[in-house]
């Protein structure tokens, strides 16, 4: 019984060596148009951008700062779910991209999801706690997205 416990420790370890030969590129955009990007079309309040990189950047962006956990498989992989998912979803590099009817309905769902709590993920400030928002954060957000809705709907 131990040696059949032994050999499956074993064939784990070298299975999980392997895996950390398999490295997908990084969500790393050095080149990128920045015309597009939320904050160059909107004009964002330092503060609120600050926030903005803070606590959404990492999925909802082109570029992630990547912690040193994420070299290990299959953190890694989950970590590039988690970022794919969320560049669908919404990319503030690409947010200027959309039409004002698809900035309109980001602009509210962020809005409801900040509101409920729901942005950004438990399982994501479980590790990094300064993207957690506060009440304050939370208020200067939506604050801001209220007037930018404003703008937004006067324009159509």
């Amino acid at each position: 019984m131990k040696k059949i416990i032994k050999k499956i420790l074993f064939i784990g370890l070298i299975i999980f060596l392997l895996m950390q030969l398999y490295q997908p590129t990084r969500n790393e955009s050095f080149e990128q148009d920045i015309t597009g990007n939320f904050t160059k079309v909107y004009n964002v309040p330092k503060n609120v951008e600050i926030i903005l990189r803070t606590s959404c950047y990492d999925c909802h962006s082109d570029n992630t700062n990547y912690p040193w956990y994420s070299y290990i498989q299959p953190v890694r992989f989950f970590m590039d779910g988690h970022i794919n998912e969320g560049k669908k979803e919404l990319n503030f590099n690409e947010f200027g991209n959309y039409s004002n009817r698809k900035q309109e309905n980001k602009l509210d769902r962020i809005k409801k999801q900040i509101k409920k709590d729901e942005m950004p993920l438990k399982s994501y400030t479980l590790i990094h706690r300064n993207a957690i928002l506060s009440t304050t954060q939370k208020r200067e957000i939506l604050d801001w997205i209220n007037k930018i809705e404003d703008s937004i709907s006067s324009q159509n």
